[in-house]
């Protein structure tokens, strides 16, 4: 960043994430509610119907419009991080995916929800999922396996929100960074396990961001949300790095990406200016040739993590059968049929909403708890997979732990890179590399 900058960066910013704001409006102006194809009923008793927070369906052509959308936002975050290497330009973009994909859709549809629709349309054969859903579901991991997670550069409007934030970069402790990079991935494995046996949507019911955009929602939501900003403003992303179940999915398949986002443009010279640049921590330096006696000493810490990964697989799995039942009762169908037996048996007096509807109806105590067993059995299972891939996921960064990289100069980590475009304009090969291109521009003219 030139230095006539400096003074201003942070103002600059805040100024920038006003003008979002001032955008959300005529978005809200744009999005007004449609006719309703039913009249609303009329009560008698004074009773007043709660306004939805979720955005209404849209039309097909709508739809196809949004979808549009991010294909082109998509291409331009690429352009501009792998080709052009624009940090101005990832911003602008990224004020316009607030504006659009935030506030004018109000965060729906989102590829991180979509997670819930793929799972209900592979678990559940009457779940039938709208074909622009699963395409934005699939798109930015299509985009992360060609060139990076240029989705979560600026087309992503909760990280786009994080970035627009940041004020000034602390960084996060290794022994602390370590574990919590670990919650995104249990995250998303309870969003699959819920969603799969039918239990709940957490990922949509506790997006901390989504209030911000539908302008209302929860209280707690919004005080998570605002937490989370405010801690956004020192700590880079906190959200996409330590909770963001679709990251997982995009660490995982930008691995293995035909091409990233780069510190350089061309051969690094280990200038090392580029370490402090980056505040998600995703630069790693070189790491030198090791002594035999180093190497061994590795080589035996490598071998107590191979022989400690099937160990920490089955402690998970057996954690996930312990968990199972208290997992179950977060199914709506498992907790009414346990309120229902206690009911029966005399040891609640009071009666629920629930309970009350459904000894109004005509299905039997047994029958509820033929349905609830069935789901335990589902959780049961459930819970053991999941319980099993932590462990394997615990002892699979053991193993990355022990293991010694070989760098022989600085690089940008392929799973954790953002392609927020931050770390270019501190790259001294960059810098000369863009004042020639600009001396031959000039000279042209």
């Amino acid at each position: 960043m030139p230095p006539r900058w400096l003074a201003f960066a942070g103002a600059r910013r805040f100024l920038l994430l006003g003008a979002a704001l001032l955008l959300s409006f005529s978005g809200d102006l744009a999005a007004a509610t449609p006719l309703a194809r039913f009249p609303q009923p009329e009560f008698e008793s004074g009773y007043v119907q709660p306004l939805t927070t979720t955005p209404p369906p849209r039309a097909l052509a709508r739809e196809y419009a949004d979808l549009g959308v991010l294909l082109a936002a998509l291409t331009l975050a690429s352009w501009l991080a792998l080709k052009r290497r624009s940090r101005a330009g990832i911003v602008a973009l990224s004020l316009f995916t607030i504006a659009y994909f935030g506030f004018y859709r109000r965060g729906c549809v989102c590829p991180i929800g979509a997670i819930q629709n793929v799972t209900s349309a592979l678990t559940d054969p009457a779940y039938v999922i709208p074909w622009t859903v699963a395409a934005f579901f699939l798109l930015p991991l299509i985009f992360a396996a060609f060139f990076g997670r240029v989705f979560c550069a600026a087309v992503c409007p909760l990280g786009a929100l994080q970035d627009l934030v940041l004020w000034k970069s602390v960084p996060v402790p290794a022994w602390l960074s370590a574990p919590l990079r670990l919650l995104p991935a249990i995250y998303l494995g309870a969003a699959v396990l819920l969603a799969a046996t039918g239990a709940d949507y957490i990922i949509c019911r506790y997006d901390p961001f989504i209030g911000f955009y539908r302008l209302g929602g929860p209280v707690p939501m919004l005080l998570t949300g605002g937490a989370l900003l405010l801690l956004g403003l020192f700590i880079g992303r906190p959200y996409c790095r330590f909770l963001c179940p679709y990251g997982v999915l995009l660490q995982w398949i930008s691995r293995f990406a035909f091409r990233h986002a780069t510190i350089t443009p061309a051969g690094c010279i280990n200038c090392r200016l580029c370490e402090q640049s980056c505040p998600f921590d995703c630069i790693r330096p070189p790491e030198p040739e090791r002594l035999p006696e180093a190497r061994a000493l590795a080589r035996r810490r490598l071998g107590r993590a191979l022989a400690l990964a099937p160990l920490l697989l089955l402690l998970g799995a057996g954690g996930g059968y312990l968990l199972h039942v208290p997992l179950a009762r977060l199914h709506p169908e498992f907790r009414l049929a346990e309120r229902v037996v206690l009911e029966a048996r005399g040891q609640l007096k009071t009666y629920t909403l629930e309970s009350e509807t459904f000894r109004a109806t005509e299905r039997s105590i047994a029958a509820l708890n033929a349905d609830a067993d069935h789901i335990r059995r589902l959780f049961r299972a459930g819970s053991v997979i999941l319980g099993g891939l932590i462990g394997l996921l615990l002892g699979a960064r053991l193993i990355g732990l022990a293991r010694w990289p070989r760098r022989p100069c600085h690089e940008l980590d392929p799973a954790e890179c953002l392609a927020c475009a931050r770390c270019f304009a501190s790259c001294s090969v960059g810098r000369d590399a863009a004042k020639c291109e600009a001396e031959k521009a000039a000279g042209g003219r």
